[in-house]
């Protein structure tokens, strides 16, 4: 009978036909891969009410064919998401790659297009290998063991670049190879470090701009040499700047985004001689966050984050002429000018799942390429977000963005779930809200996203305020100031409060467990930091340094002690309310040991904490199957804990 009050509590309309009065009612039945411990059951009748919300799909452009000027595409159909073609705006996709595994991103060699390049990991472990496509097969060019990320094409489309850890499992180095002869394989430099890249190759050839990410504030430029190997600092790299999307022109000019002398990312060039940079077209107040050079050089296609939302705009490097693409209020992502002129991009926003689409640079004309489906709901109901902006503890404004349930037919005091987003470098945009519009359409329930300090999207020195671990506790803090400020707000219901968030944000939702039990009534941590000295310890060896750049080096023994001091699990005795923790056992960021550390100290106080573990998963659920049992657990949790 315990179904039945949960059936009821939920509300759903078809419970009654599916349990009749002492029947018990259908369960539905768990993936094979998850364990679902202290878990409970999910009824069948919760399934069948949220079906339309399950079924959105998204299409992310991927890139351009440039023989067929086809446009390649990431959707999903099955369980996982595969690479499709779309052969003119509004047709059929028509799928290429059939793993098992997701597959999201690939590209056909320039020029030719002969040969198609895509990477993929297993059980998201993120020790992903490069493969040729050959008649709907995947054919492996890299070891099949190591961590190895796909760079770029030379513009000839015979020369692949990417990195590699095989040599000791830690290091990225920097490897060419023709894919279409694995014979050709070669290490071209030995490094030092994970955050390697190869940005792109000039026009003849002779060498390649490289990048080395130290950290969101710092990244530093190279030129390779790519008949010797040799590496040579661009620039001075004692500065603390992040250059960002090196490319170089038809001409040889170099095209980067700087944050040098400002706060905030500008488009310009860079001479590779002395490192001088210098900001081209208009001073933007945002960052600019990406862009892409046409293969003439007539124009540069860049994309600006106004606080959050995205501009597209097209920049003449000759006369600095900047025409604005008129789009809605949304998302831009994976701009590439194709050889012919069109621009293709991914677009979302809270009221259109991510599509792919382009723009004419002559006439400005948006054209759609792909319209996924919604489950057959209609997307004009989803709301809008609101801005809300708070002052934290010390005075510094934060923001973030509130969705409210429709007051008509969810009149009076409505509960809210904050969700915390990960990185800690990055942020919370408007986008579109996928399943979690039943809880705002179907259930009544707020929803509130925010963007504390050490966000990206406000500037440089926004985003260095809670670096290390005598400031982490700070972005802790403007927590409490929103929750301070949503709690005064006479359309929620401060007594029925959540929390929920995802890698950092797991962290900063444990961490609100021990800060804020008196204000929040649940907490829903996903693959979450519990403890920052084991973390560091035993996340995978070749992102180990880049995060002790932004959380602390805990082999220095004054950090190490306030790293301790800072962890949840230091303080888990000051978890008084129900958890419900997520984690993939294959986790190479966040291993599943930090969940089952905390888990097993809550409750060996006596506390409640569900558990649900993803056999098959890394840092996040990227199966389907797997994705919607953990959004209807999610849901029973919200329920019994936040809503009853």
């Amino acid at each position: 009978m315990r179904h039945l009050a949960i059936l009821a509590a939920l509300a759903l309309p078809l419970a009654p036909a599916l349990a009749a009065e002492g029947d018990a009612p259908a369960i539905e039945p768990k993936p094979a891969a998850l364990i679902a411990d202290g878990v409970p059951e999910v009824p069948a009748a919760l399934t069948v009410a949220t079906r339309p919300y399950m079924e959105n799909r998204s299409a992310s452009f991927v890139g351009w064919n440039q023989i067929d000027r086809s446009m390649l595409i990431a959707t999903r159909f099955g369980n996982t998401a595969q690479i499709h073609r779309v052969a003119a705006p509004m047709g059929a996709r028509q799928q290429l790659t059939f793993e098992a595994e997701p597959v999201g991103s690939g590209a056909w060699s320039p020029k030719t297009a002969d040969i198609m390049v895509v990477q993929k990991d297993v059980g998201g472990n993120e020790f992903f290998q490069l493969y040729a496509i050959k008649d709907g097969r995947l054919e492996l060019l890299t070891d099949g063991k190591s961590r190895n990320g796909y760079n770029a094409w030379s513009k000839d489309g015979s020369t692949l670049a990417y990195t590699s850890t095989r040599r000791n499992g830690r290091d990225s180095d920097i490897y060419l190879i023709d894919p279409r002869d694995r014979a050709s394989n070669r290490m071209i430099a030995q490094v030092a470090g994970g955050g390697w890249a190869v940005s792109d190759f000039s026009p003849d050839k002779s060498w390649a701009i490289v990048s080395q990410y130290v950290s969101v504030e710092k990244s530093d430029l190279f030129r390779l040499d790519l008949a010797t190997g040799a590496l040579t600092p661009i620039g001075d790299h004692k500065k603390v700047i992040a250059q960002r999307g090196a490319e170089f022109a038809p001409d040889g000019t170099v095209w980067i985004t700087s944050d040098e002398a400002s706060d905030f990312q500008r488009l310009g060039t860079l001479d590779p001689a002395t490192g001088k940079f210098t900001p081209r077209g208009p001073a933007e107040k945002w960052d600019v966050t990406s862009f892409n050079i046409a293969d003439d050089g007539s124009f540069i296609a860049y994309v600006v984050n106004e606080a959050g939302m995205s501009k597209l705009r097209l920049l003449d490097p000759k006369s600095g002429a900047v025409r604005t693409v008129e789009l809605p209020a949304g998302v831009i992502g994976g701009v590439s000018i194709a050889p012919w002129g069109e621009v293709g991009f991914s677009f979302t926003s809270a009221r259109s799942a991510t599509d792919a689409y382009s723009v004419d640079p002559k006439t400005l004309k948006v054209t759609r390429w792909t319209q996924s489906e919604t489950g057959g709901l209609d997307v004009t109901r989803n709301v809008e977000p609101e801005l809300v902006k708070v002052k934290s503890f010390d005075g510094l404004e934060v923001s973030g963005f509130l969705y409210r349930p429709d007051p008509a037919k969810f009149p009076g005091k409505r509960p809210l779930i904050m969700s915390v987003h990960g990185g800690p470098e990055s942020q919370s945009r408007p986008g579109f809200m996928g399943r979690n519009n039943y809880l705002l359409n179907e259930m009544g329930v707020a929803l509130f996203y925010p963007n504390v300090r050490g966000s990206t999207g406000y500037g440089k020195t926004f985003v260095g305020l809670d670096n290390g671990p005598f400031k982490r506790e700070d972005s802790v803090k403007d927590m409490g100031a929103f929750l301070d400020s949503l709690a005064k707000d006479k359309g929620l219901d401060a007594s029925r409060f959540g929390l929920t968030g995802g890698s950092y944000g797991g962290y900063m939702c444990y961490a609100a467990a021990t800060h804020f039990a008196d204000r929040l009534r649940a907490n829903l941590c996903i693959v979450a930091i519990s403890n920052f000295v084991t973390f560091l310890e035993n996340t995978q060896e070749y992102r180990r340094d880049l995060r002790r750049v932004e959380y602390g080096d805990e082999r220095v023994p004054a950090q190490r002690k306030k790293l301790m001091e800072i962890s949840p699990l230091t303080r888990v005795s000051a978890i008084s309310k129900p958890m419900f923790v997520v984690t993939g056992a294959n986790d190479p960021r966040v291993p599943a040991s930090e969940a089952d550390q905390i888990v097993a100290a809550v409750r060996g106080k006596g506390g409640t904490a569900w558990h649900l573990v993803g056999t098959n998963e890394g840092h996040g659920f990227a199966k389907k199957e797997n994705a919607d049992y953990q959004f209807w657990t999610s849901l029973i949790f919200w329920q019994k804990y936040l809503l009853d």
